[in-house]
């Protein structure tokens, strides 16, 4: 039987020195990490950028077919998607934990040994956080701090008129990979059946293991590329474009045809009779990057398979439009997903 060690025998701080026993610092702007009152961060002269993200558990992931390592892995990731989003790379993490009685000290191993995982692969410091008791499930709370060069962090309110819209990767695959896992789930309850995830590999990775695109902001920096708005799509493309587009005060064209769509994605689309355009608009947690960039700038984004041109910024008086493959004009509409429903 697999060891159990109850939360309760190591208190607080002994949880809280069994957790970070191995942590590690990597950046020289880490000064101080965990075990005093509070961190010092020096980021000599550059400029600190600070985002936090809060995820419950029954709302943001299900632990029924989430295994705690990609938890972790992804609860850091989804965080630092944030950072990158502003042109920033981001250098340490706090990350505070309540939890029920439901969990044992192993369980909490597995969640930081994926939050590890993530700090390790983005050059990211754990730097302190807390942990508490919670009546029901499990909460997770993670700031990220991120530094800048002075003034080049990117906001989403300076898309200009004729900019290029941009996206990174492909778009959609998170929302069927979410799709297959409640179906599956759904069958276990009701029958007992084994979950047939179909190989599906691919879409079900792209839900439980997202990655952030720091190599996108390495090849700006690399090309000279300073976006002019950009935000990470975690709500889905329609949703975040609009966004955009009310905070630069600006319209935008959406060509459907454009849309980078993976293989995989839409073979599912299809076999579950849902329109793989929607998924790409409307699903949410891809967590790529959707950018705007002046059109001085489109060879050097055109040079990278990773990244595709979708539209165009055009006056807020000429709308928001999508323009369908048979080109027909719609209107944009936000469909995707509502933390507050």
């Amino acid at each position: 039987m697999e060891e159990r060690t109850e939360i309760s025998t190591l208190g607080e701080f002994g949880l809280i020195d069994h957790l970070t026993r191995n942590n590690e610092t990597k950046n020289a702007s880490t000064i101080l990490s965990v075990g005093d009152d509070a961190a010092v961060i020096d980021h000599f002269g550059r400029q600190t950028v600070i985002s936090t993200d809060l995820l419950v558990e029954g709302i943001h992931f299900d632990l029924m077919y989430t295994p705690l390592k990609h938890l972790g892995y992804k609860s850091v990731v989804v965080n630092i998607s944030d950072i990158y989003a502003m042109n920033a790379t981001p250098t340490q993490i706090v990350i505070s934990v309540a939890i029920s009685n439901k969990f044992s000290v192993e369980a909490l191993d597995e969640f930081y040994e994926g939050v590890y995982a993530a700090c390790d692969k983005y050059n990211v410091d754990l730097v302190g956080g807390d942990t508490t008791t919670s009546q029901h499930g499990f909460i997770i709370s993670i700031t990220a701090i991120g530094e800048v060069a002075p003034d080049t962090y990117v906001k989403r309110s300076g898309a200009k008129v004729n900019d290029l819209i941009c996206v990174s990767g492909d778009l959609g695959g998170a929302f069927l990979g979410l799709t297959i896992l409640e179906r599956e789930k759904k069958i276990f309850e009701e029958t007992g059946a084994q979950p047939d995830l179909e190989n599906r590999a691919y879409i079900i990775g792209r839900l439980l293991k997202p990655e952030a695109r720091k190599d996108v902001i390495e090849y700006f920096a690399e090309h000279k590329i300073t976006p002019n708005s950009m935000m990470d799509i975690s709500d889905g493309l329609s949703s975040e474009m609009l966004h955009i587009c009310k905070q630069s005060n600006v319209g935008c064209v959406l060509y459907e045809d454009k849309l980078p769509l993976n293989e995989d994605s839409k073979d599912f689309a299809y076999k579950l009779e849902l329109d793989p355009t929607a998924c790409a608009l409307s699903g949410g947690e891809d967590y790529e990057l959707l950018f705007t960039i002046s059109q001085a700038d489109h060879d050097k984004i055109a040079a990278n398979n990773g990244l595709s041109i979708i539209g165009y910024i055009t006056e807020a008086s000429e709308g928001k439009l999508f323009i369908t493959r048979g080109g027909n004009k719609h209107e944009l509409v936000a469909q995707g997903w509502n933390h507050l429903k």
